[in-house]
């Protein structure tokens, strides 16, 4: 409440107030006002006048709600202004004053349309309204023809006729200027206070803090401060009608709304981007990198991986391996032998029991030997490892019954061992001084993923290798596939039931196809995620230019600040402005980043690396860049909403 002795007309009432600085840290304290009490009523012209540190800027600072005393009270339409908060000294920064400043304190890179509608944008106001105003004011001051240009298109008196119609733009009920004259020649600063007395007369309360005397006069009441104490008030008289001004803040303060907030820091953020954009490009090139990275890391990982199954699946997915571990105590020699084979036949999920005999021998064909991997197999083994024919044919079950000397060529092998001939079939090949017919030729296969090329193989029947080469009847390891529709692992159960009843001991290893598959194709799965890791340390590091150039720009953008603050933005308001820079920094790069590398993913295809987009590895990293943006950005950003107004727009 006000106290008794206060008026009731008096829009401003202060008594006793004390400023004092420094006294931190070793630092002498200077106390700046000394127990100032003045009362101004609505809709009165104050000039307070004073020499250059006699306090009267501070003094405006603490009536425009910029700053604080450190003693006394200050009511304003009979609410102690010292018990509001700082949403709510936004609020009445917003809806009761309008400033003029010496050095205009225009933003420079909005236009002069867009400087004037700064208030109105923190008040909510639809940016058709806001827009319409605007260029009303402008136009009833003279500047019609500039509403687009920026501050450094306009001369000293008409920037100042800019921040006028930016006072006035949510009402201007009380007009605060300081040395509004001081940085403009003779008739331009004739003109300014032409319009503040034109405002006064209309009923604005118009308060100018000034040096010169001859501007003072123009006002009807002359205040004099000197040495932080008032000397002369030459009166109070109120002639003119009223402006209504806001009885007091509201305990929940109406700022900006968020669409037109976000547009505005959006077109804001893309000018300062652009006026910068060197400097941007250099902060945006680690995010770029690190989406291109993580995209194009994980389609070749994707890539790869695909074919490494695909090539391990054309192996056969469904093949069970089955080799002997040392010696059966009961079956002396070989723990796997062919009667064992014989019963696995009769297990129902098994389609073929295949067994295999192999070794390493020299094959010579003329004057040509070639050491190449020999193996004893059985007639199915096209049909089992899906490996077709592609000239002559393949032995039959005949064949190895009567162990007859035939072979079938591995596709490299024919070509390395016969070059000059187009069909190797018909000829004859040695082996351990024994001959061969070449009845065959295999079609290009390839090797299951780092083993043994399939094409460097010579094929012959099981009992002819086992009898004439490698002298042995049991088989070194063998290959069963397993029905259509059968479960891997229930046939793996099977044999190994069979094995475990007729040996008593695991003897045996048993190997599963799919499992090696699955094996490989997560390494490969391990190694894209171990890349991709790598790339995202380029985000990182993008997220650290980003809060870098964030707090370049907070330092170089600090007046800014503390002009948005002036004209009523709260510290959400700036907080949100802030974060959705940072946030348009790195969506810029985050979609360079994502062309970036879709474009070289597409030129790695072209080249023929495997390689396969992931929509959710361009979504992720994309989404990555934008959170990274929002997380390196909040440390500035609460920087910049942290600053005090009138801290800010002292600022160089």
């Amino acid at each position: 409440m006000v106290s008794a002795a206060v008026d009731r007309r008096s829009l401003i009432s202060i008594e006793g107030l004390r400023k004092r600085y420094g006294g931190r840290g070793g630092a002498p304290e200077v106390e700046v006002l000394r127990g100032v009490s003045l009362e101004i009523e609505a809709g009165e012209f104050v000039a307070i006048v004073g020499a250059s540190g006699s306090g009267k800027s501070t003094l405006m600072h603490i009536l425009g709600c910029l700053d604080r005393p450190s003693a006394g009270r200050y009511l304003f339409n009979g609410h102690d202004v010292g018990t509001l908060d700082r949403d709510q000294l936004a609020w009445l920064r917003r809806e009761a004053f309008g400033f003029v400043f010496q050095g205009y304190h225009l933003i420079a890179t909005e236009s002069a349309l867009e400087n004037v509608e700064v208030p109105a944008l923190y008040a909510g106001q639809h940016e058709g309204q806001r827009k319409a105003r605007a260029r009303s004011l402008l136009e009833r001051l003279g500047l019609g023809d500039r509403i687009d240009h920026r501050p450094h298109q306009l001369s000293g008196g008409q920037q100042q006729r800019v921040s006028i119609a930016r006072a006035l733009m949510n009402g201007g009920r009380v007009i605060l200027a300081d040395e509004p004259t001081g940085a403009l020649d003779s008739k331009s600063g004739e003109d300014v206070m032409t319009l503040l007395r034109d405002l006064a007369e209309a009923g604005h309360t118009v308060i100018v803090i000034t040096h010169d005397r001859k501007v003072a006069a123009a006002a009807r009441r002359v205040v004099e401060i000197r040495d932080g104490q008032i000397v002369a008030d030459s009166g109070s008289t109120v002639s003119a009608p009223v402006v209504s001004v806001p009885v007091r803040p509201a305990t929940r303060t109406r700022g900006a709304s968020l669409p037109s907030e976000l547009r505005d820091a959006c077109r804001a953020a893309w000018r300062v981007l652009w006026i910068n954009r060197f400097r941007t490009s250099l902060t945006l090139l680690g995010i770029v990198i690190g989406v291109a990275s993580v995209i194009v890391m994980v389609a070749i990982g994707l890539g790869t991986r695909q074919q490494v199954v695909a090539q391990a699946s054309a192996f056969g997915a469904n093949l069970l391996y089955m080799s002997s571990v040392g010696a059966s105590s009961r079956i002396p020699g070989r723990s796997v032998t062919l009667a064992d084979l014989q019963a696995l036949t009769e297990i129902p999920q098994l389609a073929h029991v295949l067994p295999n005999v192999t070794g390493n021998k020299v094959v010579r064909f003329g004057e040509k030997d070639l050491q190449t991997y020999v193996r004893g197999t059985g007639a199915a083994m096209p049909e089992v490892q899906d490996w077709p024919v592609r000239l002559g044919g393949f032995f039959s079950a005949e064949d190895d019954r009567d162990l007859a000397a035939v072979a079938v060529l591995g596709h490299k092998l024919a070509r390395d061992l016969m070059p000059d001939l187009p069909n190797p079939v018909g000829q004859h090949v040695l082996i351990e001084n024994v001959p061969f017919q070449v009845i065959g030729v295999m079609a290009e296969k390839g090797s299951a993923a780092g083993d043994q090329s399939y094409d460097d193989l010579l094929l012959m029947p099981f009992t002819t290798a086992g009898v004439k080469l490698f002298g042995q009847r049991e088989p070194t390891y063998t290959a069963m596939t397993v029905q259509s529709g059968a479960s891997v692992d229930d046939a793996e159960k099977a044999v190994d039931a069979v094995m475990f009843e007729r040996h008593g001991i695991r003897d045996y290893r048993i190997g599963n196809a799919a499992a090696a598959i699955a094996a490989k194709a997560k390494t490969e799965d391990s190694m894209t995620l171990l890349l991709a890791l790598i790339a995202a340390v380029s985000l990182l590091v993008g997220g650290i230019g980003v809060m870098n150039v964030m707090l370049m720009t907070v330092r170089e953008r600090t007046r800014e600040i503390g002009i948005r603050m002036a004209t009523g933005a709260r510290r959400r308001d700036i907080l949100r402005q802030f974060l959705t820079e940072a946030v348009l920094v790195s969506v810029v790069g985050g979609s360079a980043g994502v062309a970036l590398g879709l474009g070289v993913g597409a030129a790695l295809m072209a080249l023929g690396v495997p390689a396969i987009f992931s929509l959710r590895a361009i979504v992720g990293a994309f989404l990555c860049a934008t959170a990274t943006g929002l997380v390196f950005g909040f440390m500035p950003a609460r920087q910049a909403a942290g600053l005090e107004p009138v801290v800010a727009l002292a600022s160089e």
